[in-house]
C-alpha cells in the first residue's frame, strides 16, 4: 500500500465514522503572523478547538500538508523531513477517548494492515503539583483494545524519557506512562508553560516497533517508545483536550471536551512497508531512483545527500504550486534556501548541470491527488523552480571564476572562506575544484576556514554591540519584540522629526525599551503622539520583517541600509528589512533577533521623553496588549 492509498483510505475511513472531510489549508496561512508555514494539521483549526462552532459540524477530518523548517538541519537521518503530511481527525465536543483510541487502532490494523504486536502506546503520568491525575482512563481503554486483539498489554511507570533510557522495557509491557514533557499537549508545552485560558490536556502517542536490532544501546540507552533510537517511531498522537488553564494558574475540566488527532502520513507509510526509513516510501523513492540514475551513485552510499534533495525539492514544489516564489522575504527566503541547499547537495553527488527539470515532474506526479484548492499554481511551479536554479547556478559560476582568479600557488582556508562568505561558493565545492585544477591547499586549510568563520562571528558581535550599546537583556520573546519596536521607533523619528536622527544607544529588556537619539530640542506632545501613532500604524499593517547577509559595500551603497559603524563592520553583514523590500519602512544593519511580522508586537506606548545628555534625547516606551 503506497502513501496516496493510505491517505485515501484514511479519509474514507473517517467518512465511515461520521466525519466531514474539510479542505486542507495552504502552507502559507493568511492573517497568521505567528509562523511562516502551516506546521501541523490542527493549526488552521485552533479557533474551533478554542470554542468557535465549525460550519461542518463536530466531526472533522483532513490530510494537511505541513512544513517545519526548524527541522532543516536534521534532514539526512531516516525520519526527519521539513515537509510532511498530517492525517487528522477532530471531535469538537462529540466523542472522546474510547471511540478515538478504538478508531485509530482499527485504522492501523484493519485498513493499513499493520501488525498489532508491533504497536506500542504512551499515556500521561499526571502532575501532582497542578492536581492533574494520571490518565488511567486512556491506559485501560488501550488494555481492552490490545486484549481484544489477543495481545498482553502490561503498563509501565516510566516518568521521564531519561528514566526510560535507563530502565528499558520489561516483558509484556506495551503501555507506558510518561511526564508532561512527553504526554501533555498545550500551545506552550508542559503543564507549567501552558498559556492562561488555553485548552490543553493529556495525549496518547502511538509508536511502531521496527525491531530490536535497530536499537543502539551504547548511543541512546535501553529501548523504550520515547527513546531517540531508530527502533521506535511515533506514527500518531491523540490529544485529549479536557482542561483549561485558569487565571490563577490552576487547571479546570472543560464542559465540552475535544479530540485532536494527528498521524504522519510518511511515517505510517514507512510502517506499512516495514522500513524505518521514510525516504523509501512511494512519495520519496521515485525521487531517489532518479537521483541514482542522474548521478550514477547509489542511495545506500549517499543517503544524506539524496535525502536532503528529495525532502527539499518536495517542499519547494509544494510552495511553488501554491503560488509562492523565491525571494529574500520571509516565506520566499525559506523557499530559496530549500532550493539552494538541494542544488548544493546535488553538487556533492557530482551533478553539476541543471537537474530540477528531471526531478520536479516526479514530485508533481506524486502529489497529483492533493486538491487544486491549495495547489493553485501547478502549471507554473516547474518554471519558478527552474528560474531559481538558473540564478543560483550563475552565483556558483561567479564563485568558480573568483577561484580561478586566485593565482596563488597555495590557497589557505582564509581564501576559501572568502569565496563562501562573499560569493556563496561552498567550502567542499572549492576543495573539489582545487583538486580538479591542481591548485594546492595549505595543510591546515580546514582549521583556517573555521578560524576565519569564528573571527567573522566575533566581528559581527562587536558590530552589534556597537549599534546597541548595552545590548539585549536576553533573547526571550518579549525582548525580541522590543528590539523590533526599536527599529520602528527610529524609522518614525527619522520620518516625522528629522532624517538626520541616528541612534545614540539603547537598552532593551523584556519590560521596556530605552532609546537614545540625537535631537537639539525637547519633543512636543504633538511630536510624541505623531511618532507613537506612526509606529502603531506600522504594527497594525503587520509588515514582514526579513533579513539577509550582504557585502558591506552593497548594503551601504545600494541597499542604503542604516548603520553607524561602517568602519567596524565585517565585510559580510546582516541587514534587517521591515516592510516592502523595494520600498522599506526600515532597513538597518543589525545582528538580530527580531519577530517575523510587526503585527505580533502589541500597542506601542511612549511613557517618557527626556534629556539623556547634551544634544541627546531619550525615549522610554512599552508594548501593551491590544
Amino acid at each position: 500500500m503506497d502513501a496516496n492509498q493510505i491517505r485515501q483510505k484514511f479519509l474514507n475511513f473517517q467518512v465511515k465514522k461520521g466525519h466531514k472531510i474539510i479542505q486542507p489549508a495552504p502552507l502559507v496561512l493568511e492573517n497568521d503572523p505567528t509562523t511562516l508555514f502551516t506546521g501541523s494539521g490542527m493549526q488552521p483549526l485552533l479557533p474551533y478547538l478554542l470554542g468557535k462552532e465549525h460550519p461542518e459540524g463536530t466531526r472533522l477530518a483532513d490530510s494537511q500538508p505541513s512544513m517545519r523548517l526548524q527541522d532543516i538541519e536534521d534532514v539526512g537521518d531516516p525520519r526527519h523531513t521539513t515537509v510532511f503530511e498530517m492525517l487528522g481527525n477532530w471531535s469538537l465536543g462529540d466523542y472522546f477517548k474510547e471511540e478515538q483510541i478504538r478508531n485509530f487502532f482499527e485504522f492501523l490494523t484493519k485498513e493499513v494492515g499493520l501488525d498489532p504486536a508491533k504497536i506500542y502506546v504512551t499515556c500521561f503520568i499526571g502532575n501532582e503539583e497542578y492536581d492533574i491525575p494520571k490518565d488511567t482512563e486512556a491506559a485501560k481503554i488501550w488494555q481492552k483494545v490490545f486484549s481484544e486483539a489477543g495481545i498482553e498489554a502490561k503498563i509501565a511507570e516510566i516518568g521521564s524519557a531519561a528514566d526510560g533510557d535507563r530502565r528499558g522495557i520489561k516483558p509484556g509491557e506495551r503501555i507506558f506512562f510518561y511526564d508532561d514533557h512527553e504526554n501533555w499537549w498545550s500551545r506552550g508545552g508542559g503543564c507549567e508553560t501552558t498559556p492562561i485560558g488555553d485548552p490543553c490536556g493529556p495525549d496518547s502517542e502511538v509508536f511502531y516497533d521496527f525491531g530490536e536490532e535497530l536499537q543502539d544501546e551504547a548511543k541512546y540507552g535501553l529501548a523504550h517508545p520515547a527513546s531517540d533510537g531508530a527502533r521506535f517511531m511515533e506514527i500518531g498522537n491523540q490529544v485529549f483536550m479536557q482542561y483549561r488553564r485558569n487565571e490563577d494558574g490552576t487547571f479546570s475540566e472543560l464542559a465540552k471536551k475535544n479530540v485532536d488527532f494527528g498521524g504522519g502520513l510518511e511515517r505510517i507509510a514507512a510502517a506499512a512497508i516495514g522500513s524505518f526509513d521514510v525516504f523509501k516510501i512511494s512519495l520519496m523513492k521515485p525521487i531517489i531512483d532518479k537521483l541514482e540514475e542522474i548521478s550514477g551513485k547509489k542511495y545506500d552510499n549517499n543517503t544524506d545527500e539524496m535525502r536532503v534533495i528529495a525532502d527539499h525539492i518536495r517542499g519547494a514544489y509544494l510552495l511553488a504550486a501554491q503560488g509562492l516564489t523565491p525571494s529574500n522575504k520571509t516565506q520566499g527566503y525559506a523557499m530559496r534556501r530549500l532550493i539552494r541547499r538541494a542544488i548544493l547537495r546535488a553538487l556533492d553527488l557530482g551533478i553539476s548541470a541543471n537537474f530540477l527539470a528531471e526531478i520536479v515532474p516526479i514530485v508533481a506526479e506524486n502529489y497529483k491527488e492533493l486538491p487544486d484548492s491549495i495547489l493553485t499554481h501547478r502549471e507554473s511551479a516547474l518554471d519558478v523552480l527552474l528560474k531559481e536554479e538558473n540564478v543560483f547556478r550563475k552565483t556558483l559560476n561567479k564563485g568558480l571564476k573568483e577561484l580561478n582568479k586566485m593565482n596563488k600557488r597555495i590557497l589557505s582556508g582564509y581564501d576559501l572562506f572568502k569565496l563562501q562568505d562573499t560569493y556563496g561558493f561552498p567550502l567542499e565545492l572549492s576543495v573539489e575544484e582545487c583538486y580538479r585544477e591542481g591548485i594546492e591547499l595549505t595543510k591546515n586549510y580546514r582549521e583556517e576556514f573555521e578560524e576565519a568563520l569564528r573571527e567573522q562571528r566575533e566581528r559581527s558581535q562587536t558590530a552589534s554591540k556597537g549599534m546597541f550599546k548595552g545590548g539585549l537583556e536576553d533573547h526571550g520573546e518579549q525582548t525580541v519584540k522590543y528590539h523590533t519596536a526599536c527599529h520602528l521607533l527610529l524609522a518614525a523619528l527619522q520620518k516625522l522629526i528629522s532624517p538626520d536622527i541616528v541612534q545614540k544607544g539603547s537598552n532593551i529588556t523584556a519590560d521596556r525599551v530605552r532609546f537614545d537619539f540625537n535631537l537639539d530640542h525637547k519633543m512636543t506632545p504633538e511630536e510624541i503622539a505623531a511618532v507613537e501613532n506612526q509606529v502603531n500604524e506600522w504594527v497594525e499593517a503587520d509588515l514582514p520583517v526579513v533579513f539577509d547577509e550582504y557585502e558591506k559595500a552593497y548594503a551601504r551603497d545600494t541597499l542604503r541600509a542604516h548603520g553607524q559603524f561602517w568602519d567596524k563592520y565585517p565585510e559580510i553583514l546582516k541587514v534587517y528589512t521591515i516592510g516592502d523590500f523595494d520600498n522599506p519602512i526600515s532597513r538597518e544593519v543589525c545582528g538580530g533577533p527580531h519577530v517575523e511580522h510587526t503585527g505580533v508586537l502589541g500597542h506601542f506606548k511612549v511613557k517618557k521623553e527626556e534629556s539623556s545628555s547634551a544634544g541627546v534625547r531619550r525615549i522610554k516606551a512599552i508594548l501593551e496588549e491590544k
